[in-house]
């Protein structure tokens, strides 16, 4: 039988923070202390984790069907917005802190033991071949069509890639590498609560979202990063594909196929992310902001 929501959020809980205590546990995940409680009698009483709460493995058994296989960077992109020090230097090659933006995604993956990568390119592709001194265990797929469509045709040439994955901007600047989990529990899309935004943003419809839009109130700031399960995955392979055959498609972002074009296909929650832990730098203003060193 599969772990209901919870009881997978407590047990992934401990098994990203040793020695974490039932306070600790109901702090992060804001939820009851008694509840926590009875869920970690229930996982013990199950053989999910041992007396001194650490997970069996028995439990890391029944965890392995919601592993994380794999994640698609999407790269391909101008950068238009970083004029001019994206002019020879791809947006996520920018040095950010001493470290490249791409690479705080990277390290991030393999912390979690995600070693399956690949980075979609398009723009000063031959940049990101420096990458695999580093990483070899990259693997890099080239967009031919980045120029003359928009992030859709990225998602068109990895549509195969979408199972059991992360897919996500290849700009963005990771702060807590801990918003990357092991586990996923469904598909989903990371975003924040905001009272009002002038960015990209996702109304909701109970726990799932219902619409993408430019500028809201009362809704989730998107930081694009997505997750698909493998039922999800294998869907968007088809729909990605149909999106793409269809020529007024070309012009919208990856994320309209499954917020307005097949919208009925899907049912993704938010995945809540703290302030400052994922840092969207599109502008040079806001790079200042997190690198002092450009302001000069």
């Amino acid at each position: 039988m599969q772990l209901k929501k919870e009881y997978f959020d407590v047990l992934t809980c401990i098994e990203e923070n040793d020695n974490i205590s039932v306070q600790e546990i109901s702090k992060i995940l804001k939820l009851d202390l008694k509840l926590i409680e009875d869920i970690i009698n229930y996982l013990k009483d199950n053989n999910y984790v041992d007396d001194t709460n650490k997970i069996t493995s028995y439990g890391y058994e029944q965890l392995e069907p919601f592993r994380v296989k794999r994640a698609v960077l999407l790269a391909a992109g101008f950068g238009s917005r970083m004029l001019p020090i994206t002019i020879n230097t791809p947006k996520p090659l920018v040095l950010v802190n001493d470290k490249k933006i791409i690479e705080t995604i990277i390290d991030a993956l393999l912390a979690v033991d995600i070693k399956e990568i690949y980075i979609v390119v398009g723009y000063l592709k031959e940049q990101f071949e420096l990458l695999l001194k580093k990483y070899p265990m990259i693997t890099l797929i080239d967009n031919p069509y980045y120029n003359v469509t928009n992030n859709i045709s990225s998602a068109y040439v990895a549509r195969d890639k979408f199972c059991n994955s992360y897919i996500m901007e290849a700009d963005l600047y990771i702060n807590n590498p801990k918003v990357i989990k092991k586990y996923q529990y469904g598909s989903n899309y990371t975003g924040k609560y905001v009272e009002k935004t002038n960015d990209w943003c996702f109304e909701m419809n109970g726990n799932y979202i219902s619409k993408l839009k430019i500028g809201g109130t009362n809704c989730y700031h998107t930081y694009c990063i997505a997750y698909f399960s493998y039922e999800d995955g294998k869907k968007m392979e088809q729909d990605i594909k149909k999106s793409y055959d269809n020529l007024d498609s070309r012009n919208k972002v990856w994320d309209y196929i499954m917020f307005d074009y097949f919208k009925d296909n899907y049912k993704m929650y938010i995945r809540n992310v703290n302030e400052n832990d994922i840092f969207e730098i599109d502008t040079v203003d806001e790079l200042k902001v997190i690198d002092k060193r450009y302001n000069y």
